[in-house]
């Protein structure tokens, strides 16, 4: 039963919000809350009636789709099944890289600029339109609901992404107070830092956490290293994203927080793409996205057979997103989950991880805190780094006309700055980078030993 403070954050604070920054994010996620339960049938119909109208907005305002359809002879009004997506290219990184103008919408209104976070080691710049924002926050607030949670409740986030950290002015720090929510910065994890994380935690008594599942398990580990409790807090469910959640981390953070673990998978650019239920299941945001699986030759694969994450968002008309290639390898599971929602299932992810990296010093780090550091820079079309040990970072560049002239040695001093002034810092430019093991990652950061 939600407390009265959450109550008003979550009815009238938090609508209230979305509602002067004009976004429908309460209804889309009342909508949300009804659909998750319809028939096979309904729920395709309606996914199959907002895949007609992207595409044919798409078709008459996206320069770039408008040029497309007429050169492949498509007709987005003639879409009477999702299958029809078939008939479109695939849309990559590079391609929107090449025609991030063209693929505005010439109606579109209020659209932000986005990048992503560099789990692909392949800078993106992209948009997103109010829709598309009010549709994913109303997927991630029905997904937290599915765990007796709701906004409003007490929350920590440990998180490192600069787009969050740097937004941190007066008043988003009030907002933040207001919503009970409190922002972590998880670049550093040191045990110094692990143990202040600890203690705001116990004096926050949060009901969810929100962060990476290395993150938490690092303080897991570390809580247990030291005899520090933080199963009597009252955390009643922690959610990760934006790296795979293995078994033993689960396992791990499950038993030191003495609560489950919800994963989540999605990112920037492709949006929220599904979230674990209760009953385990890693359910599809049906409504807005179609997630397709395909080979290495591109070909759709059936339900439990392994492949790319290719990703349709039904909400991006004024930026589309349309056969969006991830990188990203996973499985669509062939069973209904036991809850009862009717959304289909991710049965599995593969291939996303970010380790932790090593200072001189002994200072533990995540990994995200070097990959910034040349994601964020102009000119850089690809990365790859590999800390070989504590005295040696290799950092291979993919770089474009643009790439300042004080690249290199504002990637040194960068690095430097976090792992020790000692640290020899190597930046090679290459000509691309060239994949490893499945080849769906562009950058690696090795653990290394202490």
């Amino acid at each position: 039963m939600a407390d009265l403070r959450t109550s008003l954050v979550s009815h009238v604070v938090f609508p209230l919000q979305e509602r002067l920054k004009k976004h429908t994010t309460v209804a889309d996620r009342q909508a949300l809350e009804a659909s998750q339960w319809w028939p096979h049938e309904r729920l395709q119909q309606l996914r199959t009636d907002r895949l007609r109208a992207l595409l044919v907005q798409a078709g008459a305002h996206v320069p770039y789709y408008r040029a497309l359809f007429a050169g492949i002879g498509f007709d987005p009004t003639a879409v009477t099944s999702l299958d029809d997506l078939q008939k479109l290219p695939f849309l990559d990184k590079s391609l929107i890289r090449a025609n991030t103008d063209a693929l505005k919408a010439d109606n579109a209104r209020g659209l932000a600029r986005f990048n992503t976070g560099g789990s692909s080691g392949v800078p993106l710049i992209f948009y997103i339109g109010r829709e598309r924002v009010s549709r994913d926050v109303a997927a991630k607030w029905r997904a937290t609901r599915w765990w007796g949670v709701d906004i409003g409740d007490p929350e920590v986030v440990l998180w490192g992404s600069p787009i969050e950290l740097g937004a941190q002015d007066r008043v988003r720090r009030m907002r933040d107070a207001l919503m009970r929510t409190s922002l972590l910065p998880a670049f550093e994890m040191s045990d110094a830092k692990v143990g202040q994380f600890i203690d705001h935690i116990r004096k926050a008594r949060p009901r969810m956490l929100f962060g990476y599942p290395s993150a938490f398990a690092h303080i897991a580990a570390y809580a247990r290293r030291t005899g520090r409790s933080l199963d009597d807090v009252g955390i009643k469910v922690v959610f990760v994203t934006s790296e795979r959640l293995y078994d033993h981390q689960r396992e791990l953070i499950e038993q030191t927080f003495g609560c489950p673990v919800a994963n989540g998978y999605g990112g920037r650019d492709a949006g929220f793409i599904a979230h674990q239920c209760p009953a385990g299941a890693m359910h599809i945001t049906a409504e807005d996205i179609v997630l397709e699986i395909i080979d290495r030759e591109g070909r759709v694969l059936p339900l439990g057979e392994s492949g790319e994450i290719v990703v349709t968002h039904l909400a991006t008309g004024e930026f589309p997103f349309v056969r969006y290639r991830t990188g990203d390898v996973g499985v669509l599971g062939a069973q209904p989950c036991t809850c009862g929602r009717t959304l289909p299932v991710l049965s599995e992810v593969q291939g996303r991880s970010t380790d932790f990296i090593v200072a001189k010093d002994g200072t533990v780090m995540h990994g995200l805190a070097l990959i910034y550091i040349v994601r964020d820079m102009p000119g850089v079309a690809g990365f790859r780094i590999e800390q070989e040990s504590l005295d040696l970072t290799r950092v291979k560049v993919v770089s474009e006309a643009d790439f300042p002239a004080d690249g290199d040695a504002r990637i040194r001093d960068g690095m430097k700055a976090r792992l020790g002034a000692s640290v020899e810092i190597e930046v090679e430019h290459v000509a691309k980078i060239e994949a490893e093991g499945s080849g769906k990652f562009r950058y690696v950061v090795s653990r290394v030993s202490v």
